[in-house]
């Protein structure tokens, strides 16, 4: 039995300190708390950092999706491609747009979409392609339809030498408290498009290109990020590489102690770059694996939904990849400030539930 909450190994810990303390005091102080420098300076940040012209903060990573598939500007009832096994907000933001969102099986190694299950239709429109957890997808196999990057666990993640972020259209990143680079909720827009990034901001902000005009140009939504937020995250992006390497470090700590076990460990192509938003594994008997390691103290959750096990998409056929991943991934443990005694404590716990299975 766990003796103390101190014992619990926690599943998520943002790497926040000092620095980013003294930056939220200085917007505070300011009494500039939203649409400010803070935005801006966060924005230019981002942008470097994916190797993009544009970067547009708003209120989550969710926030960003649904501004993006808009900015596509697509007709009601067009189709665009979504991965089936994702979080549920990828394909949701599609049918709130008046689109409708069409499940594509997964590999189920990778758990990334599946370019050989692919359909193209003829009201095929769009293809959002994930990098999850943080894995780059393979976007250069995909057919040549507008692309939107869910690149929400994939900040610091490069595809063939190319950051993720910056190979479709526009990508789409989240900064909730369990990604690389936190505000604690946020998330953004990034192009290389003026079109997007111009239409991006004006709908974030209920549809005003700038406040000088009383006049509304079109409508819009309150989609912005605040500036006490934005410099949170600010001293983070500019330690990026320091704060992929150490979660790097992490899984390679993983990979020493797990690779003997019965269990499938992630991994990036060849050539990429794992962005490590999340460690996730695939073992047999997930649920009660999950649930023995909780019972133990050990934070750890599935990892993420099959789509087409949720209602409103159940109607869209069968999906044996998505089905796949959804029944064996599990996410451990995963932050900077995991102790190589925690690690250990992690890899025996889970020796003692797979290696006799």
């Amino acid at each position: 039995m766990v003796s103390s909450k101190t014992d619990r190994i926690r599943l998520a810990k943002p790497d926040v300190g000092a620095d980013e303390l003294d930056a939220v005091a200085a917007v505070l102080e300011s009494g500039t708390l939203t649409m400010g420098p803070a935005v801006a300076e966060f924005e230019r940040e981002l942008a470097r950092a994916c190797e993009v012209a544009h970067a547009v903060a708003v209120s989550s990573g969710t926030a960003a999706l649904h501004l993006a598939v808009l900015a596509f500007v697509l007709q009601p009832g067009d189709e665009v491609l979504v991965p089936a096994y994702t979080f549920p907000a990828t394909a949701n933001v599609v049918a709130l747009a008046g689109l409708r969102p069409v499940l594509v099986d997964v590999d189920p190694l990778t758990m990334n979409l599946d370019p050989a299950r692919i359909e193209v239709g003829p009201r095929t429109r769009a293809i959002v392609a994930v990098h999850l957890f943080g894995r780059p997808a393979p976007l250069e196999t995909l057919p040549e339809l507008p692309l939107l990057e869910d690149a929400a666990g994939a900040l610091g993640a490069r595809r063939q030498g190319r950051a993720c972020g910056s190979l479709g259209l526009a990508g789409c990143l989240s900064f909730h408290p369990r990604k690389i680079v936190t505000t604690g909720e946020g998330g953004a827009v990034t192009t290389g498009d003026e079109r997007v990034a111009t239409a991006v901001r004006q709908l974030r902000n209920h549809g005003w290109r700038d406040l000088a005009s009383a006049d509304l140009p079109a409508p819009g939504l309150n989609y912005r990020l605040a500036d006490v937020l934005c410099a949170l995250g600010v001293p983070q992006l500019r330690r990026l590489p320091e704060l992929l390497a150490a979660r790097a470090r992490v899984a390679a700590a993983y990979e020493e102690r797990l690779r003997d076990l019965p269990v499938t460990l992630p991994a990036a192509d060849d050539g990429d770059v794992h962005g490590w938003q999340a460690y996730v594994i695939q073992v047999e008997r997930r649920d009660q694996v999950l649930a023995a390691l909780r019972a133990e103290g050990i934070e750890a959750q599935i990892g993420t939904y099959a789509l087409n096990r949720l209602a409103p998409y159940r109607d869209q056929g069968s999906f044996p990849g998505a089905d796949h991943a959804y029944e064996h991934a599990l996410a451990l443990p995963f932050h900077t400030a995991l102790t190589e005694g925690e690690l250990d404590r992690v890899a025996q716990a889970l020796d003692k539930l797979v290696s006799n299975y």
